[in-house]
């Protein structure tokens, strides 16, 4: 028995695995507990610079520190701006989906307020017929 997939399916199987890592980067660089981690890690890196008391490897104004946000910055740029084109392939399959829906939809509605009209007229004969009969009587 074949199941049936949905756009969402279809969608996640056909991603590369470099994309599921980009969205997977993006994910996580989009999240509270990626800001706290780096928060803690910058507080902790500048209290070791400014405090130490024998060697300072990044002394203030943190040049190094810098320059791996910098770095940071260079490659998460280009990662979220593929997370942010795949999601906009996402919502684009998805309105194609919904509007395929939709025009199901109305296909079967037409279809059933046909039925529902052929109906009527059909009751509509035999009360007709029904009225003659008595009538003719």
């Amino acid at each position: 028995m074949a199941t049936i997939k949905n756009w969402h399916q279809e969608h996640s199987e056909s991603l590369s695995f470099g994309s599921r890592i980009a969205d997977k980067v993006a994910t996580g660089m989009g999240s509270w507990r990626f800001i706290i981690i780096q928060t803690i890690f910058v507080a902790v890196w500048m209290g070791l610079n400014i405090y130490a008391y024998f060697y300072h490897w990044d002394p203030y104004p943190f040049i190094l520190l810098n320059l791996l946000f910098s770095t940071q910055a260079a490659y998460a740029a280009p990662i979220i701006m593929m997370a942010q084109n795949r999601q906009s392939e996402r919502d684009r399959l998805q309105a194609q989906a919904d509007y395929q829906t939709n025009l199901d939809a109305k296909k079967e509605i037409e279809a059933l307020t046909l039925k529902l009209n052929q109906l009527e007229v059909e009751k509509l004969d035999k009360i007709i017929a029904m009225l003659n009969e008595q009538q003719s009587k």
